[in-house]
């Protein structure tokens, strides 16, 4: 889950801003320095820490409350924006032709991203192809070739050639009847004088769309002096952030791309080819808040997902029957792993605090649902409200499983049901009065 570690924290201490007696003074100085200790365990630049605090504080304590809305949920109202804003706005990537640069140091997942890219351009129906340029990195060639050919997205290289200036020029030529032609270079152990050269006479070959930096979440606070140097040498236009979804603390590479003024496209959130999305910064700070991004959830369902395996709008409406919630749980294995699709799920951060080997369980209960549904008549799938005490024990035995197994499936029928219809609406900044109670503070 995204930055599992520093979205804790800050419901922490958002958490205290719920049970104190009154919003004063010291309160929101201890609050204040709650979320500086978490930014700044998280790896975030100290000077953008002070910075965010201060605008906090500064705001918290001289602004007065909108119509309405009481001390606890302006404070939070303040917290939410505050974070959005010190993140800013996302990249720009439209949706239609266009030529991409990657650039970013080995080690930082570029290849693997590359890849993800033509993907994610792929489902929303372009047509891409792939430049490998990448001649320093032994294996480059294989990686990115292999990647694409299981994507089934159009690879250019040259496997013996070592001038990758010539490889793009060629490949440009070759791909030119492409609608995104997304061009991979080499990238070192760090930023040497010829590989900027090689970068520089890549980037003068076309006018490129994105000059995209590839940064991996661990990188630390190496990241901000990384960007910089990478944007001196060809002006970088976006951030791609990777492996978000393990437990990197990821602040030095949102520190970053504050420091370099340039903005974040996408974020890496998986090992599968749907493990890349595009970043949004009201859903990020949502997610990080433990309060899930439904954009994100339905985006990716939509690409992933057809209408015949499951009813969006329906699932989302929260009027879904058994055989609605049997669609949506053969959906889920589509849309990637459960943990990161409970992050997405506006749900109090109800996964934030759940380990791998409850994920695992959580899967083998879900393929004991199916089991048990599997048992149902269609009338009882269509209203669970039939089933009683001795259509319990009737599916217990068809199933080969317990009635307790089919009471709980009940129950999590029932909580789903209510869960999807809290989801309606989504949080956001015009409704923190949802957001608090999504958030359990009262």
């Amino acid at each position: 889950m995204v930055l599992d570690s520093l979205g804790a924290s800050l419901k922490s201490a958002l958490q205290k801003l719920a049970n104190a007696g009154k919003v004063d003074k010291e309160v929101i100085d201890e609050v204040v320095k709650d979320i500086q200790r978490a930014m700044i365990q998280a790896d975030v630049n100290v000077k953008l820490v002070m910075r965010l605090s201060g605008r906090i504080r500064e705001r918290a304590l001289t602004e007065a409350p909108p119509p309405g809305m009481d001390s606890r949920e302006h404070v939070l109202r303040i917290v939410y924006a505050e974070l959005v804003n010190i993140i800013g706005k996302a990249t720009p990537v439209a949706l239609e032709p266009q030529t991409i640069m990657m650039v970013g140091l080995q080690g930082s997942g570029k290849t693997t991203t590359t890849a993800k890219l033509a993907r994610y351009f792929a489902r929303k129906g372009l047509k891409p192809a792939v430049i490998c340029a990448d001649t320093y990195r032994p294996g480059a060639y294989d990686q990115l070739s292999q990647l694409c050919a299981k994507l089934g997205v159009t690879f250019y290289g040259e496997r013996d050639n070592k001038d990758a200036v010539a490889i793009v020029r060629n490949g440009l030529r070759e791909t030119a009847k492409y609608d995104v032609r997304i061009v991979d270079t080499a990238g070192r152990h760090a930023l040497e004088t010829d590989l900027i050269k090689e970068m520089k006479d890549i980037a003068a070959l076309a006018n490129f769309t994105h000059r995209f930096l590839v940064l991996d979440a661990a990188i630390g606070q190496q990241a901000s002096e990384q960007a910089k140097a990478f944007n001196d040498a060809v002006g970088i236009t976006g951030v791609i952030i990777t492996k978000l979804d393990g437990t990197a603390k990821g602040g030095g590479a949102l520190s970053a791309v504050s420091d370099t003024n340039t903005s974040i496209a996408f974020i890496g959130v998986g090992e599968t080819p749907e493990g890349l999305e595009r970043f949004d910064p009201d859903g990020f700070i949502s997610r990080l808040l433990g309060m899930g991004d439904l954009k994100a959830l339905v985006e990716k369902a939509n690409e992933v997902l057809s209408q015949k395996d499951v009813n969006v709008e329906k699932m989302m409406s929260g009027r879904f029957t058994l055989n609605d919630m049997y669609a949506q749980l053969e959906a889920i294995n589509k849309m990637g792993p459960l943990k990161q699709i409970m992050s997405m799920l506006p749900l109090g951060g109800l996964g934030a605090n759940i380990t791998d080997d409850v994920y695992k369980m959580t899967q083998d209960k879900l393929l004991s649902y199916r089991i048990i549904m599997d048992s149902m008549t269609e009338a009882e799938k269509e209203d669970p409200k039939l089933i009683g005490s001795s259509r319990i024990m009737r599916i217990a035995r068809g199933s080969g499983r317990s009635p307790e197994d089919v009471r709980e499936l009940l129950k999590y029928h029932k909580m789903m049901q209510k869960a999807m219809k809290g989801m309606k609406g989504g949080p956001g900044r015009a409704n923190l009065k949802k957001l608090m109670k999504q958030m359990n503070i009262k």
